[in-house]
Protein backbone atom coordinates (compact mmCIF):
# COMPACT_ATOMS: atom_id res chain seq x y z
CA UNK A 1 0.00 0.00 0.00
CA UNK A 2 1.55 3.53 -0.87
CA UNK A 3 1.32 6.73 1.19
CA UNK A 4 -0.47 9.42 -0.41
CA UNK A 5 1.00 12.51 1.83
CA UNK A 6 3.11 13.55 -1.20
CA UNK A 7 6.55 12.81 -1.69
CA UNK A 8 9.16 15.14 -3.05
CA UNK A 9 7.23 16.76 -1.05
CA UNK A 10 5.39 17.66 1.75
CA UNK A 11 7.35 20.19 1.54
CA UNK A 12 4.45 22.56 3.31
CA UNK A 13 4.39 20.66 6.40
CA UNK A 14 6.34 20.50 9.39
CA UNK A 15 9.97 19.01 8.60
CA UNK A 16 13.64 17.90 10.27
CA UNK A 17 17.07 18.15 7.81
CA UNK A 18 19.35 16.68 9.67
CA UNK A 19 22.65 15.46 7.68
CA UNK A 20 23.03 12.13 6.61
CA UNK A 21 26.67 10.48 6.69
CA UNK A 22 25.54 6.54 6.11
CA UNK A 23 25.29 7.84 2.16
CA UNK A 24 28.65 9.80 2.84
CA UNK A 25 30.68 7.05 0.37
CA UNK A 26 28.11 6.20 -1.99
CA UNK A 27 29.39 6.62 -5.75
CA UNK A 28 27.70 8.90 -7.79
CA UNK A 29 24.40 7.97 -9.66
CA UNK A 30 25.78 6.12 -12.93
CA UNK A 31 22.86 7.41 -14.97
CA UNK A 32 24.31 11.10 -14.63
CA UNK A 33 27.43 9.76 -15.63
CA UNK A 34 27.30 11.58 -19.40
CA UNK A 35 25.87 14.90 -17.36
CA UNK A 36 28.59 15.59 -14.91
CA UNK A 37 31.41 12.97 -15.51
CA UNK A 38 33.18 14.69 -12.22
CA UNK A 39 30.30 14.88 -10.11
CA UNK A 40 31.33 14.89 -6.26
CA UNK A 41 28.16 15.14 -3.43
CA UNK A 42 28.12 18.40 -2.39
CA UNK A 43 25.34 17.78 0.58
CA UNK A 44 23.24 15.92 1.89
CA UNK A 45 20.11 15.39 4.17
CA UNK A 46 17.20 13.38 5.25
CA UNK A 47 13.61 14.77 4.45
CA UNK A 48 11.38 13.79 7.71
CA UNK A 49 7.73 14.83 8.32
CA UNK A 50 5.96 14.73 11.16
CA UNK A 51 8.58 12.23 12.92
CA UNK A 52 8.20 10.09 9.57
CA UNK A 53 11.55 9.60 7.45
CA UNK A 54 10.51 10.02 3.74
CA UNK A 55 13.16 10.57 1.66
CA UNK A 56 17.27 10.76 1.45
CA UNK A 57 18.52 13.73 -0.70
CA UNK A 58 21.86 14.35 -2.02
CA UNK A 59 23.05 17.09 -4.47
CA UNK A 60 25.65 16.25 -7.10
CA UNK A 61 28.03 18.65 -8.77
CA UNK A 62 30.58 19.10 -11.22
CA UNK A 63 33.85 20.98 -10.51
CA UNK A 64 33.06 25.07 -10.19
CA UNK A 65 29.58 24.88 -9.33
CA UNK A 66 29.17 27.83 -6.96
CA UNK A 67 25.76 27.45 -4.74
CA UNK A 68 25.07 31.03 -5.74
CA UNK A 69 24.63 30.44 -9.07
CA UNK A 70 22.90 27.28 -8.99
CA UNK A 71 20.69 27.23 -11.68
CA UNK A 72 23.75 28.16 -14.23
CA UNK A 73 25.68 24.12 -14.10
CA UNK A 74 24.14 20.80 -14.36
CA UNK A 75 23.77 18.99 -11.54
CA UNK A 76 21.75 15.75 -10.31
CA UNK A 77 18.91 15.74 -7.24
CA UNK A 78 19.10 11.87 -5.53
CA UNK A 79 15.60 11.15 -3.42
CA UNK A 80 16.47 7.80 -1.64
CA UNK A 81 12.91 6.63 -0.59
CA UNK A 82 12.51 5.73 2.67
CA UNK A 83 8.61 4.63 2.70
CA UNK A 84 6.25 3.83 -0.34
CA UNK A 85 4.59 7.04 -1.67
CA UNK A 86 2.15 7.14 -5.61
CA UNK A 87 3.70 8.97 -8.08
CA UNK A 88 0.68 11.06 -9.02
CA UNK A 89 1.43 12.54 -5.30
CA UNK A 90 4.81 13.24 -5.81
CA UNK A 91 4.02 14.96 -8.86
CA UNK A 92 1.20 17.03 -7.27
CA UNK A 93 3.29 17.64 -4.39
CA UNK A 94 6.11 19.44 -6.62
CA UNK A 95 3.49 21.19 -8.70
CA UNK A 96 2.37 22.59 -5.50
CA UNK A 97 5.50 23.87 -4.09
CA UNK A 98 6.24 25.54 -7.86
CA UNK A 99 3.07 26.74 -7.52
CA UNK A 100 4.07 27.94 -4.21
CA UNK A 101 7.14 29.95 -5.21
CA UNK A 102 5.47 31.85 -7.77
CA UNK A 103 2.40 31.86 -9.58
CA UNK A 104 2.33 29.36 -12.89
CA UNK A 105 -0.77 30.13 -15.88
CA UNK A 106 -3.05 27.12 -15.16
CA UNK A 107 -2.42 25.63 -19.00
CA UNK A 108 1.71 25.33 -18.30
CA UNK A 109 1.17 23.76 -14.35
CA UNK A 110 -1.34 21.27 -16.24
CA UNK A 111 1.58 20.48 -18.88
CA UNK A 112 3.80 20.82 -15.72
CA UNK A 113 2.17 17.87 -13.96
CA UNK A 114 1.54 15.72 -17.19
CA UNK A 115 4.92 15.37 -17.00
CA UNK A 116 6.04 14.76 -14.18
CA UNK A 117 3.85 12.04 -13.65
CA UNK A 118 5.19 10.61 -16.48
CA UNK A 119 8.54 11.29 -14.37
CA UNK A 120 7.68 9.85 -11.34
CA UNK A 121 6.50 6.18 -10.91
CA UNK A 122 5.28 5.12 -7.68
CA UNK A 123 8.33 4.42 -5.13
CA UNK A 124 8.63 1.76 -2.52
CA UNK A 125 11.04 1.85 0.41
CA UNK A 126 14.85 1.58 -1.67
CA UNK A 127 13.88 3.34 -4.40
CA UNK A 128 16.07 6.15 -5.83
CA UNK A 129 14.34 9.28 -8.29
CA UNK A 130 17.08 11.02 -9.78
CA UNK A 131 17.11 14.38 -11.69
CA UNK A 132 19.54 15.56 -13.67
CA UNK A 133 19.41 19.58 -14.26
CA UNK A 134 20.17 20.74 -17.64
CA UNK A 135 20.32 24.79 -17.62
CA UNK A 136 19.00 26.43 -20.49
CA UNK A 137 17.69 23.28 -21.58
CA UNK A 138 15.07 21.46 -18.88
CA UNK A 139 15.82 18.24 -16.83
CA UNK A 140 15.93 14.25 -17.39
CA UNK A 141 14.72 12.05 -14.63
CA UNK A 142 15.45 8.71 -13.72
CA UNK A 143 13.83 5.49 -11.68
CA UNK A 144 16.46 3.00 -10.01
CA UNK A 145 18.85 4.20 -13.02
CA UNK A 146 15.99 3.49 -15.59
CA UNK A 147 15.30 6.97 -17.94
CA UNK A 148 11.24 7.71 -17.45
CA UNK A 149 11.29 11.09 -18.95
CA UNK A 150 12.73 14.01 -20.38
CA UNK A 151 11.65 17.86 -19.91
CA UNK A 152 13.03 20.10 -22.87
CA UNK A 153 11.28 23.25 -20.73
CA UNK A 154 14.27 25.41 -19.06
CA UNK A 155 11.53 27.18 -16.93
CA UNK A 156 10.56 23.93 -15.79
CA UNK A 157 13.82 22.95 -14.58
CA UNK A 158 14.80 25.60 -12.89
CA UNK A 159 11.50 26.23 -11.31
CA UNK A 160 11.20 22.09 -10.32
CA UNK A 161 14.89 22.44 -9.02
CA UNK A 162 13.95 26.06 -7.26
CA UNK A 163 11.83 23.29 -4.43
CA UNK A 164 15.05 22.06 -2.82
CA UNK A 165 17.84 25.10 -3.87
CA UNK A 166 15.70 28.43 -4.42
CA UNK A 167 15.78 31.18 -1.20
CA UNK A 168 12.23 31.25 -0.81
CA UNK A 169 12.17 27.62 -0.37
CA UNK A 170 9.74 26.15 2.57
CA UNK A 171 12.62 24.10 3.53
CA UNK A 172 15.51 26.26 4.01
CA UNK A 173 17.45 23.52 6.40
CA UNK A 174 17.17 21.34 3.77
CA UNK A 175 18.67 23.73 1.33
CA UNK A 176 21.61 25.09 3.83
CA UNK A 177 21.79 21.03 3.97
CA UNK A 178 22.55 20.74 0.34
CA UNK A 179 24.45 23.63 -0.80
CA UNK A 180 26.44 24.57 2.27
CA UNK A 181 29.77 22.85 1.13
CA UNK A 182 29.23 24.45 -2.20
CA UNK A 183 28.35 27.77 -0.32
CA UNK A 184 30.30 31.06 -1.65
Amino acid sequence: MTRSFGACGVLAMAMLACNVDAQANLPPPIEMKSAIPDAQRAGATRFTVWGFDVYDASLWVGPGFRADRWDRAPFALELRYLRAFDGRDIAQRSLDEMTRLSPVPAPQARTWLDDMKAAFPDVKKGDRLVGIYEPGTGARFFHNGVATRTVRDADFAKRFFGIWLERQTSEPAMREALLAPVAR
